[in-house]
């Protein structure tokens, strides 16, 4: 179990971060282990394919026997939402004896994997060579695997922040972990995070936490070292309809009524959902969506409730009609 211990002043500086390079090393886990999360399956499907020349033993050596990631590929982000180039400049930067500590720390229960081995066993020489080849081969994995669905997985980590803020709003600390995942668990004014490789308790001593919302991780991804600051990458929302196919209407009387792109986002609407998580399940900028959903409410095909800072929106009654769909909820 590692725990972080969080003050008064720690909890009034909780905040949250995208970082694109956390979703690369992560994403590397569904690689390596496709049972891992199901359903990643169709991205992960999409990508193998297309890795060739890559090498790919390397990258699934930085995963280890634990599916734990070395703590300098995964830094706490600098800012709400760095890009990528600038993380993995950072990372570059890293002491080869930081790097070395953190490969020797995922391979605790065995011996470093040879492509590894070579690098950390002799000087800091090797292992800045080695630094610089995972680092070359991470931004070429980013550009192939991760970056083109950027702008989805995005949608769908801001929609998670929109939902854990209002969680921290209402009910604070106790209600924001509550449902964020099985292995967290909140009391006293300390955060234990269950089923980890390390045991040791972290102080955050003024330093805060940082909470960074992930599609990839299946379970709560805090530092292995306890030399780290308060930094924890949880499973985010909304990971069964992400690479799902983008909703369609049938081409016929509605589409011609209303246009495609508002067809499509009425019969998306059969649930209450907010303008960012209709943006990520289209695919389509929140501001598209703000003028359809304008429309569609000015002429009665849908409602809207406000959910503390939130509207959510769903089809009304004649909505339902218009689509085909029985009214009855």
């Amino acid at each position: 179990m590692i725990s972080f211990a969080l003050g008064v002043e720690d909890l009034a500086d909780t905040r949250f971060a995208i970082s694109p390079l956390h979703e690369t090393v992560l994403s590397l886990r569904v690689l390596r282990e496709p049972g891992l999360h199901a359903l990643h399956l169709p991205w992960r499907r999409s990508v193998l394919g297309s890795l060739d020349g890559l090498d790919t033993g390397l990258l699934m050596s930085l995963v280890g026997p634990d599916r734990a990631v070395p703590d300098f590929l995964t830094p706490r982000p600098a800012s709400f939402a760095a890009a990528f180039d600038d993380e993995l400049a950072g990372v570059r930067r890293t002491p080869p004896d930081v790097v070395r500590r953190d490969l020797l720390a995922v391979y605790t229960r065995g011996r470093l994997p040879d492509v590894l081995q070579e690098a950390t066993g002799g000087g800091d020489a090797g292992v800045r060579r080695l630094r610089e080849a995972v680092c070359d081969l991470l931004a070429r994995y980013w550009e192939i695997a991760i970056r083109p669905a950027w702008p989805q997985l995005r949608l769908g980590l801001e929609a998670d922040m929109t939902y854990r803020a209002r969680q921290l709003a209402v009910g604070g600390a106790r209600l924001l972990f509550a449902d964020m995942h099985p292995n967290l668990r909140w009391h006293d004014g300390v955060l234990h995070i269950d089923k980890m490789i390390g045991r040791h308790r972290v102080a955050a001593s003024g330093r805060g936490l940082l909470l960074v919302p992930s599609v990839f991780a299946h379970k709560p991804a805090p530092p292995v070292s306890r030399d780290e600051p308060p930094v924890l990458a949880y499973p985010c929302r909304g990971v069964a309809t992400l690479w799902a196919p983008t909703p369609t209407t049938d081409a016929g009387a509605l589409t011609s009524l209303l246009g495609a792109p508002r067809a499509r986002l009425l019969g998306l609407l059969d649930e209450p959902l907010a303008t960012v998580e209709i943006a990520r399940r289209l695919t389509v900028t929140p501001s598209a969506v703000s003028q359809h959903l304008r429309v569609l409410h000015a002429t009665g095909l849908i409602t809207r409730t406000r959910d503390g800072r939130h509207v959510l929106y769903r089809r009304s009654p004649l909505g339902d009609q218009l689509a085909g769909q029985s009214p009855d909820r």
